[in-house]
């Protein structure tokens, strides 16, 4: 896992969303095959006001992904790149 965010909507603070960036569809089916993932699954499954569901995205900014790596201090961000 390259990136793991949980987020909250300001007007609903029971709507929680997590956010997990993955290198590929390989390394997030691999995730899911953990024992750890079973137990957090079937631990929140009584939580949830309605199903689970996922949604896959594209990586749009930074296109390089190096830039994906995981560090503990940040990177300046070269300006050619934040033109897009």
């Amino acid at each position: 896992m390259l990136r793991f965010d949980v987020i909250q909507e300001h007007g609903d603070v029971a709507h929680v969303v997590l956010v997990e960036v993955y290198r590929d569809a390989d390394a997030a089916a691999a995730h899911k095959q953990t024992a750890h993932y079973a137990t957090w699954r079937d631990t929140v499954a009584p939580m949830m006001a309605e199903p689970r569901r996922s949604a896959t995205f594209a990586a749009v900014f930074p296109h390089d992904s190096e830039r994906w790596a995981t560090r503990t201090t940040p990177k300046a961000v070269p300006e050619s790149d934040l033109d897009g």
